[in-house]
């Protein structure tokens, strides 16, 4: 085989590599949103879902979330680039003790399970049906931190009056 046809077979696969899901998210799901399974009955369909904490409520034997909905990257957590982006809200059960102090209001989770059935929750003056899942996978991702990136040396590594933008001449060089 020639080379010219290896290096972009590695590049592709290397790239492949950086855009799996951690194991617990890996698999094969419905296509179907939230949005999707209220408008057509899904009981039972198997899903992965993600998004943005609204409220974690502990209950006896299980812990419910309540969440609005994302698109999920290729790693399978919740696009937050855009806080318009929404496939609705829904609900998402599992068995044992989430503290609402760790899976607080705002945090992002990806849930695998299946729609176990739909629960209408009022919000604001509306009534409002949510699919609800019984969750396999609960999956909750770091807080994404920004950072401001300054440069260690603002002025160059030769110091102020040197390097580019002060020019050569008379300002700061060699005359």
């Amino acid at each position: 085989m020639k080379i010219q046809f290896l290096l972009p077979l590695a590049a592709t696969l290397s790239l492949a590599a950086c855009a799996t899901a951690p194991k617990p998210l890996q698999g094969q799901f419905s296509p179907v949103s939230p949005r999707d399974a209220v408008a057509q009955q899904q009981t039972g369909t198997p899903v992965r879902w993600g998004g943005r904490i609204i409220e974690t409520h502990p209950g006896q034997g299980e812990t419910c979330f309540q969440l609005i909905s994302r698109p999920l990257n290729g790693s399978g957590r919740p696009v937050t680039s855009s806080s318009d982006a929404s496939d609705g809200r829904f609900i998402a059960c599992r068995a044992g003790f989430y503290d609402p102090a760790v899976f607080e209001p705002g945090r992002d989770v990806t849930f695998i399970g299946r729609v176990d059935g739909y629960q209408t929750t009022k919000i604001g003056d509306y009534d409002y049906p949510l699919p609800k899942i019984a969750a396999d996978v609960v999956y909750l991702w770091p807080v994404q931190r920004e950072v401001e990136v300054v440069p260690a040396y603002p002025y160059g590594p030769w110091g102020p009056g040197w390097g580019p933008g002060w020019g050569w001449g008379w300002r700061g060089g060699w005359w």
